[in-house]
């Protein structure tokens, strides 16, 4: 299992913006210019940039070379480095960064279409060891499939989350 380290206060606030992670998600498999970001968020191109600038200063996307595009203008194309990753937002003193990701995903399940995924639920009763064996392994097993990411594969997208549940607490 990878360490991941614990993110910088500047690092946590990129990461608080469901915006922010869709982008990061966009530009995951090819590098994409602000324009092309807008266009596919649906979004006005001068708040994405505000966003990009913010991914590429803290390092989460980086700026490929400029290319050529319409009427003689220069194009900068974006990818994510995967940084996102290998930081842990969770004790950084941010708040934002859960219910980010929570709107991310949302977002990208009904736009994908909600009845096209695969869900699962399942309630447990954990001691705490219990409870950090189930992270561990699920880190593992995620660490695992990053890395054996194929890249002439489908796409896909997994969001996990394991939480307290209020409901069943007696």
């Amino acid at each position: 299992m990878e360490s991941r380290r614990p993110a910088t206060e500047a690092e946590a606030r990129a990461l608080a913006s469901s915006v922010r992670l869709r982008i990061l998600r966009l530009c995951l498999d090819q590098a994409l210019t602000n324009k092309e970001i807008a266009g596919r968020l649906d979004a006005n191109p001068a708040t994405t940039l505000h966003h990009v600038r913010k991914l590429v200063a803290t390092g989460f996307l980086a700026a490929e070379p400029s290319r050529p595009g319409p009427r003689g203008s220069t194009e900068i194309p974006y990818r994510a480095t995967g940084k996102s990753w290998e930081v842990n937002v969770r004790d950084s003193g941010v708040t934002g960064g859960g219910a980010a990701m929570v709107d991310a995903f949302l977002q990208e399940v009904r736009l994908a279409g909600v009845e096209r995924g695969e869900y699962m639920r399942l309630g447990l009763r954990l001691t705490a060891e219990g409870h950090a064996e189930l992270f561990r392994r699920l880190q593992e097993l995620l660490d695992d499939f990053r890395y054996r990411s194929q890249g002439d594969g489908e796409a896909y997208s997994l969001f996990v989350a394991l939480h307290h549940d209020v409901t069943r607490e007696s």
